[in-house]
């Protein structure tokens, strides 16, 4: 078997479920990673022979994909802002918007030495990892409710940036480990989805990605920003800086939130399809304490 037969074959199994250029795109990225190429290498290499060992183990990818299970659990990895992170289905798979909020906040904060930031419900860490090696020397920490993605972000942190302090902690009824008014920066991409909206999506993220860091219920879809924004007026400087991931439903709404309580420069920021997709914000002068 050809690399261009192996991932021909896989493709056509696809399609039962995907679209064929995504279908194809979800073969290629697994030839890719077995093989060690990448797209270049792939098309140049189509008419060599696959290893007999990942001969042997298409019929096993093919059924794991045709569950409806994310090629990136299949793969054990996920490529994010320059990274190839470990996700499980303990974490979120990193989607390119967020790598949009990483260089909203590089941009702003660029040649400010020695930050430190608060990722609130990391995950695989991609936004804490991503931001301790684009920020100079930056104390940043990390907190999310599940032991088990705190692990995966652990591990991911020991290979991209030592540096990053973890802690397990429920944000909607615990406090970080973090003395009041210090943060330069706090981020998060919370759990933003409503309850009536998991009809709207497909299966591969409905089966397999964590309910608990997607949903939220439709009677209080703001629970987690609310919560956050408050907790912010502990915890940031007078005049840092708060940056969310946002539900494009509901940006009018997230940043009258963040201005009713005392946030300052409130804004929403479009993704690349202009699509409502962030809101950052300016730290009261005076906080709570």
């Amino acid at each position: 078997m050809t690399v261009r037969e192996f991932t021909a074959e896989l493709a056509a199994a696809l399609t039962a479920l995907y679209p064929l250029p995504e279908a194809e795109a979800i073969a290629a990225l697994v030839a890719e990673h077995r093989l060690g190429f990448d797209a270049l290498q792939r098309r140049m290499q189509a008419a060599a022979p696959v290893p007999p060992a990942l001969a042997a183990e298409l019929p096993t990818l093919r059924t794991r994909l045709l569950t409806y299970e994310p090629v990136q659990y299949v793969l054990g990895t996920a490529h994010f802002a320059g990274m190839e992170l470990e996700v499980t289905p303990a974490t979120l798979i990193p989607r390119p918007e967020t790598e949009e909020l990483v260089r909203l906040i590089e941009d702003e904060q660029r040649g400010r030495p020695g930050l430190r930031v608060l990722d609130v419900g990391t995950g695989s860490g991609c936004l804490a990892l991503a931001l301790a090696r684009a920020l100079s020397r930056a104390e940043v920490r990390a907190v999310d409710i599940s032991a088990e993605a705190l692990a995966v972000a652990r591990r991911n942190a020991a290979r991209y940036a030592p540096g990053v302090v973890f802690q397990q902690l429920d944000i909607l009824n615990e406090l970080p480990a973090i003395e009041p008014g210090t943060l330069d920066v706090l981020v998060s991409n919370p759990p933003y989805v409503r309850d009536s909206e998991r009809r709207l999506m497909r299966e591969n993220v409905l089966a397999w990605e964590p309910a608990t860091a997607l949903f939220v219920p439709d009677a209080d879809p703001l629970l987690f920003y609310r919560r956050i924004g408050l907790l912010g007026r502990q915890l940031l400087k007078p005049k840092a800086m708060l940056y969310f991931e946002i539900n494009e439903a509901f940006e009018a709404e997230t940043v009258e939130l963040l201005q009713g309580q005392g946030y300052g420069a409130v804004q929403g920021v479009a993704d690349m399809f202009e699509r409502p997709r962030m809101v950052r914000a300016t730290a009261p002068e005076q906080n709570y304490r």
